[in-house]
């Protein structure tokens, strides 16, 4: 799918490169790195032995960093608007490489001695916050270098903040050369577990699988009411499970979809908020998911398969509720369908595309039944290069394989100087010992009263997601918050990890920071805060449905099932009368009049709300708002009637 021309003041630094044509020197070189890399990663992850033997994890670290770590400063750029590599970039590209490949012959060492080298490693650190700033902006840079220096401080500080000292050289041991740094989970997640859903991706998508999965929205949700609007959710759902990129997500597909929704008469704050909504929910919506996802089953120890399966359930209920609230909105305002001429015929784009879906049955298949984990997306792979070509157009010829690799080398790159860093914030907080003192500081704080231990996590979590991204907000509050939940409440793990997932991903639609709604929202033409706005409404079934699941477990597919029969119904009935109420059009009742709406509103949460007293005070008002509206809507039948009568 091409990616649409963006003004570079709208997209995040990280999501623009600078590689220029697609054989230009830039483009050749960044090939070349990344085909090395790809190389390397499959040999090492499949044990395949082309280095004459079996490579030491540490080893393969150190490559793959200095192979991507080139790669990133060659793609991402300095400064907004910077178009050509500059040759301050390629002697950091090549330092970054020559360090990295020098340590990887000493990984023995490391292993069995100790061995380190602080002059060196003190460039790699800052190469690596070089990287962050590029691919995250300031704020993700401060909030690595605040944290990451933390330990030279950390006697310093008072209360649940003090934690053991440590001076520059030993703090610069620990978060390069030691698994509670760069050889730790960080490293992990990108070089072994997410590398092969990247590159699935990447395949995807340069087949053309994001045409195909728009074609398939507007097929089936094209000729509805608000047809653009339910068409951008569903396949920015699709599309952000591919990319596990929100902002690339809103490239790719909202500069399709926006000005579709626009043209039928979304005003274009409206029309943006759907779209920041609907790709903020992608990547955390099955089977692919976000690299945050592997984080969270690597940290509670349990396999991706899992963490896949927890999600289905938030998933839907999420765009369900937002579903509902476009729908309110084009029948409230009395919007039609598209026309059957401007829509794709399903049996056309099935004929057409049915390989994608084969493909991503056959990701689930292996990632749930034959439990391949991170496998799974190297088999899906062979699988859709084999299948390219059965057509023409989406046959895999020496071009567009190169093209391939560029585009995956870019989700590569790209992830690789976003995660790597992280790993001085989980060293930092991990080798101080802070983690546990602030769990039992939060325990103290709450006075054992596990609701407000909740509130002072929701507060985190929202501040940590605006501090810089969702994923550092994760890492830093599944060691630190998580734990304490879980003592005091002895809530479900795994739903307690998926709240904090949740929460912190909230400040890419929530003013003031609200990046996905002002990315959205340039595309569109619209005001950005009305649009962040706008995005908190449409969006709010994501800001109290993980305290559902985190007293109901089953809602994440945890525990003891049977509650479902009776809190499912009630969630989704709840929702449904939510977004009545916060639209104004109860969808099978028409209008809500305005003195009704909040009330409404209130009424569907208290009645999804997993409790027994929730349930049945919220039941009661909800009838009685609900007999209400129908009862005002009965008028205006009456009068129409009356008034049409001859």
């Amino acid at each position: 799918m091409t990616q649409p021309v963006i003004e570079e003041e709208a997209m995040p630094q990280g999501e623009i490169t600078r590689l220029g044509a697609l054989f230009s020197w830039q483009s050749i070189l960044f090939v070349v790195l990344c085909v090395a890399g790809l190389a390397l990663g499959i040999n090492y992850i499949f044990g395949l032995q082309a280095t004459g033997g079996l490579m030491l994890e540490a080893q393969y670290y150190w490559i793959f960093i200095g192979l991507f770590g080139a790669a990133s400063f060659v793609a991402l750029p300095a400064f907004k608007g910077q178009k050509n590599v500059p040759w301050y970039d390629l002697v950091a590209g090549g330092a970054i490489m020559v360090i990295s490949f020098w340590f990887s012959t000493h990984a023995w060492d490391m292993v069995q001695s100790g061995w380190v080298s602080v002059p060196f490693g003190i460039l790699i650190y800052l190469l690596m916050l070089e990287l962050a700033r590029r691919s995250g902006g300031i704020p993700f840079l401060v909030v690595v270098i605040v944290l990451g220096l933390y330990p030279l401080i950390a006697d310093r500080l008072p209360g649940i903040m003090m934690g053991i000292p440590y001076s520059f050289d030993r703090m610069i041991e620990y978060h390069v050369f030691n698994t509670e740094g760069l050889m730790g989970v960080t490293t992990k997640v990108v070089a072994e577990i997410i590398l092969g859903f990247l590159v699935f991706a990447g395949v995807l998508l340069a087949t053309g699988a994001g045409d195909f999965f728009i074609d398939l929205a507007n097929a089936g949700f094209g000729k509805y009411r608000g047809g653009p609007a339910k068409v951008s959710i569903v396949a920015s759902g699709f599309f952000g499970s591919l990319s596990g990129s929100i902002f690339s997500n809103i490239a790719g597909t909202g500069s399709i979809t926006i000005p579709t929704m626009k043209k039928v008469g979304y005003p274009p704050h409206y029309a943006a908020a759907i779209e920041a909504c609907a790709s903020t929910g992608g990547v955390v919506m099955p089977p692919v998911m976000g690299a945050i996802a592997f984080v969270m089953a690597i940290t509670i120890g349990v396999d991706y398969a899992t963490v896949m399966i927890a999600a289905i359930l938030p998933s839907f209920l999420y765009y369900f509720g937002l579903m509902l609230q476009v729908d309110a909105y084009a029948a409230k305002t009395g919007m039609q369908g598209m026309s059957a001429d401007q829509l794709p015929k399903g049996r056309d784009v099935m004929k057409r595309g049915w390989p994608y879906l084969l493909v991503m049955i056959f990701l689930t298949w292996g990632l749930l039944y034959m439990r391949w984990e991170y496998y799974a997306p190297w088999y899906a792979c062979v699988l859709m290069f084999v299948l390219s070509f059965l057509r023409k157009d989406t046959m895999m010829t020496p071009l567009r394989i190169f093209e391939t690799i560029r585009a995956i080398g870019v989700l590569i790159a790209q992830s690789a100087a976003i995660i790597l860093p992280i790993a001085f914030v989980v060293s930092g907080l991990t080798i101080t010992g802070v983690t546990g003192s602030m769990t039992s500081s939060l325990v103290q704080a709450g006075g054992d009263n596990v609701y407000l231990i909740i509130a002072l996590g929701v507060l985190a979590c929202f501040v940590m997601g605006m501090a810089g991204l969702a994923i550092v907000a994760y890492i830093f509050l599944a060691v630190t918050l998580a734990p304490a939940i879980i003592e005091i409440g002895g809530l479900n793990e795994i739903a307690v990890h998926f709240f904090i997932i949740y929460y912190a991903m909230l400040s890419v639609i929530t003013p003031p920071v609200g990046a996905a709604a002002f990315l959205a929202a340039t595309i569109a033409g619209a005001k950005p805060m009305q649009s962040s706005f706008t995005a908190m409404r449409l969006g709010v079934v994501i800001y109290f449905v993980p305290l559902f699941f985190l007293f109901e477990p089953s809602l994440v597919l945890q525990g003891d099932l049977t509650p479902l029969i009776y809190v499912l119904p009630s969630v989704i009935i709840g929702i449904t009368i939510l977004a009545g109420g916060l639209e104004g059009y109860l969808l099978g009742f028409g209008r809500v009049r305005t003195i009704l709406r909040l009330p409404l509103a209130m009424a569907g949460f208290a009645f999804s709300y997993p409790g027994i007293w929730g349930t049945v005070v919220g039941g009661i008002a909800c009838v009685v708002l609900v007999g209400l509206v129908w009862l005002d809507n009965r008028d205006s039948r009456d009068k129409a009637a009356i008034q049409s009568a001859p």
